[in-house]
């Protein structure tokens, strides 16, 4: 069932990254990753050209399309729904599903790692009570719910090491 799951979330997520608003939306992730941030020509300016999701705005959107937001989303998508089916085959390719488990894995944890590196993540104090840790944003509670795709992945691994392990030990038998 992880196998289906992950592919279905990986599929819908991949598929959104060819779709402006969601390019525009993951940008402060990208923007303030040391991992990640070279990818765009101005990852600093990303502040002043952000699109609230359900309008448009030309002047913004063409500042994304020189900043290769766009770009990196696209091929962000591909990435995600590679790594979703080759997760989906280890059903009955179990090889195939280590290899889509690790990099599932990996990629959550860089998605994790946003947590740490991108303001967003966290309430801003606009005056209230609650702000800062442990106050996630909305683009914080995106972000966390990355830990049980983490944990899906492992028990994909697991489960595909182990039928490999199984069909090794009964061919020697």
């Amino acid at each position: 069932m992880a196998h289906i799951a992950i592919f279905i979330i990986f599929i819908w997520i991949g598929g959104l990254k060819f779709v402006n608003y969601e390019a525009e939306g993951i940008t402060p992730f990208v923007a303030n990753s040391p991992l990640s941030s070279f990818l765009y020509k101005d990852a600093k300016d990303y502040k002043f050209h952000k699109i609230p999701e359900g309008t448009a705005n030309e002047q913004n959107a063409q500042w994304h399309q020189e900043n290769r937001t766009y770009l990196v989303s696209y091929g962000l998508g591909i990435l995600i729904i590679t790594f979703g089916t080759l997760t989906l085959l280890g059903i009955i390719f179990p090889y195939l599903g280590i290899i889509g488990g690790t990099l599932v894995f990996l990629m959550t944890l860089v998605t994790l790692s946003f947590l740490v590196t991108t303001p967003e993540a966290w309430v801003q104090n606009l005056g209230g009570p609650n702000y800062g840790f442990p106050y996630l944003s909305g683009a914080g509670r995106l972000v966390i719910k990355d830990l049980a795709i983490l944990a899906c992945a492992l028990i994909i691994i697991g489960s595909c090491a182990q039928r490999i392990l199984k069909s090794r030990n009964s061919s020697k038998a």
